[in-house]
């Protein structure tokens, strides 16, 4: 018969002298349990946890009846055990008549008082610290440790370091008492990458052609642009994307049979692929089911797939706008066009028939659902800026049809602000109804104001520039008590305000603000500017001037979006006078007197970029015609007589500008970080009178943009790779004047190293070419200057902008004989 033995403690007189030991011990029977009330639950041992807790996490307390002998203690101690806060669990119970005292001993692990990382580097210390995330005074177990250890040598996995080894020493603190200090003493030995990829079984592609299918999983090679470290889940997705590319060749059922990782050497690991193609794949016949909105011939066109076609099942997912990675911004996809007429919660599944051996039908349900219409439509996280001034800005009204087409375009209009942070804009779609839907405009604000503090050398001298631009003014709160947070915000009105100067010599100020919703209604922008600089001969404060060249302007200017050809076309139109001064000043064409300049200024462009900071995809163009009146056709003068002093040949100037440039921009990877960035640009300063050309505007190429200021009105254009204005061509610098003709390509390739609301950080390598040219009979679009190179960009919204690039000119400057060679550029609040 099983029996346990319970120690009694039997309450006894003083006077009740020496009992053997059997008298105080009573034998029970496991066959004849009894009940027994608690009298009282006691913990020793526990310092650190909660009493409370401890007590509830036991589950007995006094007045509880419990059944002895019984399991409850052994339940207990489980549940005690799984909180891994103790080393040792012990539960005594003591029987006294019909109670019965329980004591539970504990013995705490040990307080941990310091985590430490041995044999690897200070930044690496501190980044498995925050991924890690273990604190002082936390209670030491196996499971921490294990856990930790796992973590450390997966940390270095994932950055190359497969082999690293780690152990784990303890010591005990010196201060205080049942407290370890614990160092992980990691190896991380040789970075593991990939020597080799290798294919079997493949009949129809080559293994070069494979390997292209992979964009993570690459072996070393010569192109430092494709990943050669071996992560898990880059593996799994590039083993989907080798399977993807049979598919779209015809391979309908390719399957990779197995595949072996392995080690080459220390620092080498090969892969082992085995596929079987199977047969290719054609289509036969396409059938629609469910559809009445669109035609079965409509819907045929917009698929494109013809009998007799190759199997491509990843074209026909795109085109559907189904598959594990549908493309959101493509308007052109079956879905897209369901859902741009609400039918938000349409769903098409193709079905595959297949056909003998190498045939299949295509069989294309659609389920399409009822309209919806936006019921709600909410505004979250705005802080800074009034929510009108964000609900003018959005396509989404209640009331209004559901369609993706007017989301996409809302997140345009919501990043191109600049006070949102654009990888943060997403709406949340909720219906409510059958056929109502709710959307949410989430946003995370970021700052938009920027200070400018920056200097550049031009024209021999350093110039300093201050600059304030404030991007969310209110002016009707401007004289309200209380609304100066730091200044009145909340309507997106800019105001920038700029200050040059190098001392007595040179300086200049401009202010310019705009309202972006003139009268509230619609989105047309009002800008109005003025701008003064002033430069003279004394170039230290002791001197006198004798001599000035100043100069002064205003203008002001309309813009409007425009509704056709579609929503991202806009159209600027500006008017502008601007005053030259001129006294006893040497070396230009004209010495003393005043030019006037009266103009009128069309912008006519396009803009689709997916955001203004790091564009993704989208492309942006503008042509911009400036003209002035044709003074010469106006008033008497002769301008073909020699005698004709400069003040009258020169006192309205005449001249008609275009300008056009364009960008587009394209992921390269399914992540959309990798982007192309191509550029082209040029220029053209014309005249009616080739008597009477203008001495100023014209172009400045070459150098990175940063020369500080411009005297005489010119166009500064950035190029790379060259100095300051070396692409002038020589007949105009003779005659002491700029390119009249410019073109210019640029191609950058674009990775971002961080994407954060208060900084962005990318790198890119490009190449560019461009020149400038005296006269439109000499302009040559192939007659170019070459460079290419790399660089960074760094974004903060304080100060905008910054670039730092290195680049390489592979031909002379104007009028030399050597390559420009390297040349290093630094940027502010531009882009080349």
């Amino acid at each position: 018969m099983k029996r346990l033995l319970f120690l009694i403690l039997a309450i006894m007189p003083l006077a009740t002298s020496a009992q053997s030991p059997t008298d105080s011990l009573r034998m029970m029977d496991y066959d004849a349990p009894r009940d027994y009330v608690v009298s009282g639950v006691n913990i020793h041992g526990n310092r650190y946890y909660p009493e409370e807790i401890m007590r509830s996490a036991i589950g007995m307390a006094a007045g509880d009846t419990i059944t002895l002998p019984g399991d409850y203690a052994a339940q207990a101690i489980e549940k005690v055990w799984k909180m891994r806060y103790y080393s040792d669990v012990d539960i005594i119970t003591t029987p006294r008549g019909d109670s019965v005292a329980i004591d539970v001993y504990l013995t705490e692990r040990p307080r941990v008082v310091r985590w430490r990382y041995e044999g690897i580097r200070k930044q690496e210390s501190t980044d498995l610290a925050e991924a890690l995330r273990l604190r002082p005074g936390n209670e030491l177990s196996d499971y921490i440790l294990d856990r930790s250890k796992f973590q450390i040598e997966d940390f270095f996995s994932d950055k190359g370091f497969r082999n690293a080894k780690v152990e784990a020493r303890i010591e005990n603190d010196s201060l205080i008492n049942n407290a370890v200090n614990i160092t992980f003493v990691i190896d991380k030995g040789h970075k593991v990458r990939i020597g080799k990829v290798n294919f079997a079984g493949n009949q129809n592609f080559k293994d070069r052609r494979l390997q292209r299918t992979f964009k993570k999983t690459n072996p070393v090679s010569i192109n430092f642009f494709k990943s050669n470290k071996f992560k898990e889940e880059d593996y799994a997705a590039d083993k989907e994307l080798l399977l993807d590319f049979y598919n779209s060749k015809g391979y309908r059922n390719a399957m990779i049979v197995r595949d072996s990782i392995y080690p080459i050497n220390e620092k080498r690991m090969g892969i082992d692929i085995a596929l079987e193609e199977s047969n290719k794949f054609y289509y036969r016949n396409v059938s629609w089911v469910g559809n009445t909105i669109y035609s079965t011939t409509m819907l045929d066109e917009l698929l494109g797939v013809e009998k007799g076609a190759t199997y491509d099942r990843k074209t026909l997912h795109k085109r559907l706008g189904v598959g594990r990675e549908p493309n959101i911004e493509d308007n052109s996809t079956i879905t897209a066009l369901y859902q741009n007429k609400g039918y938000l919660m349409s769903a098409i599944e193709p079905a595959e028939i297949v056909v003998g051996t190498d045939s299949l039908d295509l069989e294309i349900k659609i389920f399409e659902g009822e309209p919806f219409t936006i019921n709600n439509v909410g505004i979250t996280g705005n802080e800074r800026v009034n929510d009108y001034v964000i609900r003018r800005e959005l396509s989404t009204y209640p009331g209004e049809l559901y369609s993706r087409e007017l989301i996409m375009s809302t997140i345009y209009r919501l990043g191109s602000m600049n006070h949102f942070n654009p990888e943060a804009i997403a709406p949340d779609i909720q219906p409510v109804t059958n056929n109502l839907v709710d959307i949410s405009w989430q946003l995370e604000e970021q700052p938009s104001d920027k200070v400018d503090v920056s200097g550049g050398w031009g024209a021999g001298m350093f110039v300093g520039s201050v600059g304030l631009e404030l991007n969310n003014l209110s002016l009707r709160n401007f004289f309200k008590k209380g609304e100066w947070r730091p200044y009145p915000q909340g309507q997106n009105q800019q105001l920038a305000i700029r200050g040059q100067t190098n001392g007595q010599y040179y300086g200049a100020l401009s202010v310019s603000f705009t309202e972006p919703w003139l009268g509230a209604k619609r989105p047309h922008s009002l800008t109005v500017s003025g701008y003064y600089s002033a430069e003279s001969n004394a170039y230290y404060i002791w001197q006198q001037a004798s001599a000035h060249f100043r100069t002064m302007g205003v203008a002001a200017g309309i813009g409007f979006r425009l509704r056709w050809p579609d929503q991202y076309f806009t159209l600027y139109t500006e008017v502008g006078y601007k005053r030259y001064n001129l006294e006893n000043w040497d070396g230009f064409l004209m010495g003393t007197g005043n030019s006037n300049v009266l103009t009128l200024k069309t912008v006519f462009g396009r803009s689709s970029v997916s955001q203004p900071v790091y564009p993704r995809y989208g492309s942006d163009f503008s042509l911009a015609l400036t003209l002035t009146p044709p003074w010469s056709l106006i008033d008497n003068n002769n301008y073909s007589d020699p005698n004709l002093s400069d003040a009258d040949r020169y006192r309205w100037i005449e001249y008609h500008k275009w300008q056009l440039s364009g960008r587009y921009f394209h992921p390269l990877t399914a992540d959309q970080k990798l982007v192309l960035m191509a550029k082209i640009e040029m220029g053209y300063l014309g005249h009616y009178n080739p008597n009477k050309l203008s001495p100023f505007e014209g172009f400045r190429i070459g150098g990175d943009g940063m020369q500080g200021y411009t005297l005489y009105g010119e166009d500064v254009v950035a190029m790379r790779g060259y100095k300051e204005s070396e692409l002038i061509p020589i007949a105009s610098q003779m005659r002491r004047d700029n390119a009249r003709v410019y073109n210019k390509y640029t191609v950058e390739m674009r990775y971002p190293l961080m994407l954060q609301p208060r900084s962005t950080i990318y790198g890119l390598v490009f190449a560019e070419a461009g020149n400038g040219f005296t006269e439109w009979k000499t302009f040559n679009p192939f007659q170019v200057k070459r460079s290419a190179g790399a660089g960074v960009r760094i974004f903060l919204p304080i100060v905008g902008m910054l670039g730092f690039d290195w680049a390489w000119g592979f031909d002379p400057p104007a009028g030399g004989t050597r390559r420009s060679g390297s040349q290093i550029h630094f940027t502010m609040g531009q882009e080349f």
